[in-house]
């Protein structure tokens, strides 16, 4: 059937918990009760990227970008676009309030963006294998499995320079090299869709817009190794993406394209789906292996790497989400496309999850050797509010925080590593003033305290007495040598560790040292949190001038610690201020938030 107009909805986890199912479900029903039905497709896709401006929608031909959409408004843009050709204004995403609605390849967040891994989220119907295939989805794996040999396949990977997107950044090749040469007639693929990074969604968001494009990565990495069967370990906390995955694979299924002599190759492979329940651990690629096994998810020592001794002891590769959805765009276009993209030593691509006090937060995809002003700056519109920019840590709770004097360094494996953090699977959170470097290595080193298997001493006793030297220094009972303190285990944790988990979980701590020593030394020395954050390091304080005694404050105090000063101490005033008994405020800033008249202070 031949339509007039196409209709996008973002159909991601972010759009769908603010009534995204509900905007899809109107405009339905009004292309129903408006008659125009058979001239429109209403199509839900995956996340658009763009998820600060949530719930989108978007119109073809005329690429209205719609933001901030609500179900109501169903009616108006039936109404509106396509039956009168008309495009609904208040609705047009505006790159500011003076500007006029932009086009969409002129706005700003997507401008520096080159949409790899990307390229069909928020464009195709996630749960269609006609609408991939329709992009060129599975026409690479035709030369896989009819055109190329095992050496080409590699060859084409190792001409592309794709690097493992998960963290290690270790050549894509060269460990699909190794399980092919490993001895053995039983060999698996394996897609790590673990992500326990916190405020990272860049796998799970990749499978929920575009499931079939790691599909199509993981039986392409079989056929290159001599495997036959695949599994998806992803957690149980991504039901959509679950959902989505279950779909594609049922369809792939019926197109004869896994299962047994896939499109009369004479090749097998199957996938099947492993639910993690949740530990951060099991992202690190031996401890995954276990999990699957049905064991407890610790890490084991290395070697035998899992590329000659892996799940069951059978050679095994590992490959992220982003790491496998790169593929069907190598084995189409050829390894020498991608490589055109990146820099010498980092080709290709990388996906961020870019959140925290940032105006633009979304999904980013960029080139390798992109700096982080371009990132933070441009795409991200710069700091939330007119703050000042602090910091930003790239990596999750395994990477470092880096400061302004670093914004130009391009992102790129060494780049980062050069400079105390590290790429990590994309997870990028910035940073303001009103951030405190103190509280916030102190949530990173509890996440990690938490989340180790505690198999090794080295990260079990070592997370556990950081995270105690940094309450300490938060509550302000530090001493200079417990920076040495921090220091001195960090490092030996780095080196003793069993596996990456603990190897990594100091460098928030280390790099906030190094990069913000005169912030914990004020917190030592002076008792004072500049930022607020270590609440027993903070005072509220009742300016007794600007007080008009409406007591609000008071009322609204849970520890009952306001109360009115003497009246006789102020004879001039109508209505005596109130003051804080200090011993027993409890640091809520409940009375801070409360005042209207701005007479309380946070000092």
């Amino acid at each position: 059937m031949a339509y007039n107009h196409f209709i996008l909805c973002c159909g991601g986890t972010a759009c769908e918990s603010n009534k995204g199912a509900e905007i899809y479900n109107a405009l339905i029903k009004e292309a129903e009760s408006q008659g125009v039905k058979s001239e429109v497709q209403i199509v839900k896709t995956g996340c658009f990227g763009f998820c600060e401006q949530g719930p989108i929608v978007k119109v073809l031909p005329e690429e209205s970008f719609y933001v901030g959409v609500k179900p109501e408004d169903a009616r108006e843009i039936i109404a509106e676009q396509i039956l009168k050709g008309r495009e609904v204004p208040r609705l047009l995403y505006k790159e500011d309030a003076k500007k006029k609605a932009t086009a969409v390849e002129d706005i700003e967040f997507y401008q520096k963006q080159v949409r790899v891994v990307l390229r069909n989220c928020g464009v195709i119907n996630p749960e269609n294998i006609d609408e991939y295939i329709a992009r060129e989805g599975y026409s690479g794996l035709e030369k896989v499995l009819f055109e190329w040999t095992q050496e080409q396949i590699i060859e084409e990977m190792k001409t592309s320079g794709l690097r493992g997107r998960g963290g290690a950044g270790f050549p894509t090749w060269m460990k699909w090299d190794f399980a092919r040469k490993a001895p053995g007639d039983v060999k698996y693929v394996i897609c790590n869709a673990d992500e326990g990074d916190p405020g990272a969604y860049m796998d799970r968001s990749t499978i929920e817009g575009d499931p079939h494009s790691v599909i199509e990565g993981m039986i392409t990495a079989g056929k290159a190794i001599g495997a036959h069967e695949g599994f998806v370990y992803i957690r149980a906390e991504y039901p959509l993406a679950i959902e989505r995955l279950k779909i594609a694979l049922k369809q792939a299924a019926e197109y004869g394209l896994i299962g047994k002599n896939i499109l009369g190759s004479g090749f097998d492979f199957n996938i099947e789906i492993r639910l993690g329940a949740g530990a951060f651990v099991c992202g690190e690629e031996t401890a995954l292996i276990k999990s699957i096994e049905g064991n407890r998810g610790t890490p084991v020592p290395k070697p035998p790497f899992p590329a000659n001794k892996g799940l069951w002891q059978k050679p095994t590769i590992i490959n992220n989400v982003e790491t496998l959805a790169n593929i069907p765009v190598i084995t189409a276009k050829g390894g020498a496309w991608l490589a055109k993209i990146g820099t010498e030593k980092s080709r290709g691509t990388k996906v961020f999850a870019l959140t925290g006090k940032v105006k633009n937060s979304g999904l980013v995809e960029v080139p390798m050797g992109t700096t982080l002003r371009e990132i933070i700056f441009e795409i991200g519109g710069g700091i939330k509010g007119g703050k000042k920019f602090k910091g930003v840590q790239s990596g999750g709770p395994s990477g470092g925080i880096l400061t302004e004097a670093v914004l130009d360094t391009p992102i790129d494996y060494e780049s980062l590593a050069a400079n105390g953090s590290m790429m990590g699977s994309g997870g990028m959170i910035v940073m303001d003033e009103d951030d405190c470097v103190v509280d916030v290595s102190r949530f990173y080193m509890d996440f990690c305290v938490d989340e180790s298997c505690g198999k090794c001493s080295p990260c079990r006793i070592g997370t556990t007495q950081l995270l105690g030297i940094l309450e300490k220094i938060a509550k302000g009972n530090g001493e200079e040598s417990d920076l040495d303190k921090l220091e001195v285990i960090s490092k030996s944790m780095a080196k003793a560790s069993l596996c990456a988990l603990g190897q990594t979980a100091p460098n928030p701590t280390l790099s906030t040292v190094k990069n913000f020593r005169n912030e914990y030394m004020e917190h030592i020395h002076d008792k004072k949190c500049r930022a607020g954050k270590c609440k027993n390091l903070v005072r509220f304080l009742i300016d007794p001038e600007k007080c008009i005694g409406c007591g609000a404050c008071a009322r609204k105090c849970p520890g009952a610690c306001i109360s009115q000063a003497d009246a006789a101490k102020y004879p001039d005033k109508k209505r005596p201020p109130y003051v804080i008994d200090q011993a027993a405020c409890v640091k809520c800033g409940e009375c801070f938030k409360t005042c209207k008249f701005n007479s309380i202070t946070k000092s």
